[in-house]
């Protein structure tokens, strides 16, 4: 999908318009880390709705689910990986702004990361983990060809034909370690074409920091991500017509 064909507006939260919005995100230039029940203090001028939506994260141990929070949520990722035991839960806030209002929208994401062994082990974490989820995010390792071939397995293990309301979405971890990548772009481009699922690619580092590299690359991402969310409720209400933005660019 084109940006152009986007419903939210690709972007917008770095540029000046967006600018008193980010500073609610941010502590002395760095991203804040928010508790399970504290949200962005925004001047009554600029109070916004707030829409939020649960995504889950899966993926094999090993792939990178706990370090993709940490880099979309601007903090350090753990020194050395361990197996997440059950289930974490971390909330994250990004505003963005819709193409047809003059009104922007904080989006309120509640990312659920459980350990793959976990959900091996324990059959009730994977249906808390879908229970009113809005879209799940299929991970693999750049690094990792293995964790690339499963995604299908992987995608039929996790969602079955009960959960068509869930968006999928498929993620890319440890991308900018090119030199050890395991998966071409080739082979990306041919997973987009016949799943007709966008690969999303996200680096190793934190995106921590102000308006720079590194919060441009996780705004990426994360416009991407709420663009998908948002445009489905929009199609489910009958605003936006077409389809919920599967189809790669």
């Amino acid at each position: 999908m084109a940006e152009q064909d986007w419903a939210l507006e690709p972007g917008w939260l770095l540029s000046p318009a967006g600018r008193p919005y980010l500073d609610s995100i941010l502590h002395k230039n760095q991203r804040k880390v928010f508790g399970l029940l504290e949200r962005p203090v925004l001047p009554p001028a600029l109070a916004v709705p707030t829409v939020t939506y649960k995504l889950f994260l899966a993926g094999r141990s090993g792939v990178g689910k706990t370090a993709l929070v940490a880099w979309l949520g601007g903090t350090p990722a753990p020194p050395a990986h361990h197996e997440t035991l059950g289930i974490e839960a971390t909330p994250l806030f990004w505003p963005a702004k819709p193409r047809a209002s003059g009104r922007p929208v904080l989006f309120q994401l509640h990312l659920w990361d459980c350990g793959d062994g976990a959900l091996r082990k324990f059959e009730h974490l994977l249906p808390a983990c879908k229970e009113e989820a809005d879209a799940a995010l299929f991970l693999f390792s750049f690094t990792d060809r293995a964790s690339f071939e499963e995604l299908p397995a992987l995608m039929g293990r996790m969602l079955g034909p009960g959960d068509c309301d869930i968006v999928r979405m498929v993620v890319g971890t440890k991308f900018d370690l090119a030199p050890h990548a395991a998966v071409t772009e080739a082979d990306v481009q041919a997973f987009e074409g016949t799943w007709g699922l966008r690969v999303l690619r996200a680096g190793g580092a934190p995106g921590a920091g102000g308006a720079g590299a590194g919060l441009a690359r996780v705004a990426s991402v994360l416009d991407t991500l709420v663009e998908r969310l948002w445009r489905r409720d929009q199609v489910t209400a009958g605003i936006t017509p077409g389809d919920t933005g599967d189809t790669p660019t």
